[in-house]
């Protein structure tokens, strides 16, 4: 990933601090060994906060034979990307109908080494922590037992993935290489158009560059 230093991130905190934000949804890409293509699989996850990731998958998904060949995944987040229009983005004193158009967005992507789980409590420890991230506040979901059915009957049909996180590239694109009037104005027209998306980008945006929260930017 093209990281330019106006969209790095400011310091761990964060986008450590964006992944707890509720991105807990990415691609699992295992790239194995002298391989034409990966094996790029969609799935949620949790992260501890510091190296470890845990999730599971389905016991007959082809990432576990790419994962044999060689034990280590990339796991990729990509949220709040807005299209900005090129009359937004032009520069100052630059006519509109020459605006060069962009994106912005924000991607972490965490490189790991992974640790299958086919241990049944271990996958019920697993899973529970998963149930503890995702379940909502007074789920009558039961803690998973490996010894009682279903769950005895259904734990063979998954396999468990920790994966140690040992290299981290993040990206913030909300606008590091404009000056702060462009940056204002495109503020001002994310706040216009109103999508969920055009405010999580301007939320960005704003804290990125110290942005008064008006609207109108």
């Amino acid at each position: 990933m093209l990281v330019h230093p106006w969209d790095a991130a400011l310091d761990e905190d964060e986008w450590r601090a964006w992944l707890a934000r509720g991105r807990d949804f990415g691609q699992l890409i295992a790239p194995g060994h002298a391989r034409d293509l990966p094996v790029v699989v969609p799935t949620h996850f949790v992260y501890d906060g510091h190296r470890t990731v845990r999730l599971h998958l389905a016991r007959p998904n082809p990432v576990w034979e790419a994962l044999a060949e060689r034990p280590r995944a990339l796991l990729t987040v990509i949220d709040d990307y807005v299209y900005v229009p090129g009359e937004w983005n032009a520069g100052e004193g630059q006519p509109p109908e020459l605006g060069v158009p962009t994106s912005y967005y924000a991607s972490v992507q965490l490189a790991c080494d992974v640790q299958i789980i086919d241990d049944p409590a271990e996958k019920a420890d697993l899973l529970n922590r998963q149930l503890g991230h995702f379940e909502p506040a007074g789920s009558p979901r039961l803690p998973v037992d490996p010894d009682q059915d279903p769950d005895r009957r259904l734990l063979p049909g998954i396999r468990g993935l920790q994966l140690t996180v040992t290299e981290v590239q993040a990206k913030f694109k909300a606008g590091g290489n404009k000056k702060a009037p462009v940056r204002e104005r495109i503020a001002g027209r994310l706040a216009h158009r109103g999508t969920p998306a055009d405010a999580r980008a301007r939320a960005n945006l704003l804290r990125r560059h110290g942005i008064s929260d008006e609207p109108g930017g």
